[in-house]
């Protein structure tokens, strides 16, 4: 790396650090620097604290995001200097600023939150975009294909400021990462949409874009490779999310859901209760 990139680099880090972002140096393949030679291959045993960002105990930027900082000292530190003149770009640790990073690795995420996820800031990447949302989260790669969420206990590339306001982080993020549904049952056959609560018409946008909401929604049930009851659950969760309280979501739409979720061997039952804990979760 040239001096001028390696000063460029760490002048942006320190810019990050003094407005309160805990920066760290990514290596050529926005990989993080490898661990020290007292902690490599996990020799240390995790080392205490690196749940906390900031907190790693070594000198040198160690097991990457946990060793994230607004330390101005460490930053310029020596044992900092030769991972800065390895670095070719800078990461931040999203949840140690209380920011969710939806990273989306490809155009067809991006039609999908286009479509269901709230608008936020934005920020282009190589292939994609972040959405960045005011909140922090658990982390999880692959929460749906080319999708995966950065906050605790991650790191995201810094890319620049990004355009638009950032909104807070909606529920429909949050419930991307989950393992399970919530447990609730419903009573058989109990799978009506939502109560109208804005005079029939879609507040947010227009027809056409239920319309297409809906036929992305049946596209992701289908294409669905592993998962299906939790990618059925999420993607319930995502159209009662973005329709739901509108009054634009009907009958024939639920049906249309429910009708891809079977055509991938999901039983009613399991539709059902599949939308009553989305719409539990969404308080509806």
């Amino acid at each position: 790396m040239t001096q001028p990139t390696l000063a460029a680099q760490l002048r942006a880090a320190l810019g990050l650090a003094e407005r309160g972002i805990p920066v760290l140096p990514l290596r050529e393949g926005k990989g993080p620097m490898g661990n020290c030679r007292a902690c490599r291959e996990n020799a240390c045993g995790g080392r205490p604290n690196m749940k906390t960002p900031g907190r790693c105990v070594c000198v040198a930027p160690c097991h990457a995001w946990a060793a994230a900082t607004t330390d101005l000292h460490v930053l310029t530190s020596a044992a900092w200097a030769p991972a800065w003149r390895q670095a070719a770009a800078v990461a931040y640790h999203p949840g140690g600023t209380a920011l969710t990073v939806v990273d989306l690795d490809d155009t067809d995420a991006v039609a999908w939150a286009r479509q269901h996820l709230p608008e936020t800031r934005t920020v282009a990447t190589t292939r994609g975009e972040h959405w960045i949302y005011r909140g922090s989260m658990t982390s999880r790669n692959g929460v749906c294909p080319g999708i995966d969420i950065k906050s605790t206990m991650s790191y995201a590339r810094w890319l620049g400021p990004g355009t638009g306001a950032m909104a807070l982080l909606p529920e429909v993020v949050r419930a991307l990462v989950l393992k399970e549904p919530v447990s609730a049952r419903p009573a058989p056959g109990t799978f009506a949409a939502a109560p109208p609560s804005g005079g029939g018409a879609c507040p947010h946008r227009s027809p056409a874009y239920l319309e297409r909401g809906i036929a992305m929604a049946e596209q992701r049930i289908n294409d669905a490779t592993s998962g299906i009851h939790n990618t059925v659950y999420r993607t319930f969760l995502a159209v009662l999310s973005a329709h739901g309280r509108c009054g634009c979501l009907t009958d024939d739409h639920v049906d249309r859901l429910f009708a891809a979720a079977r055509a991938r061997g999901e039983g009613l039952r399991h539709c059902e209760t599949a939308w009553t804990n989305a719409r539990t979760r969404l308080g509806m």
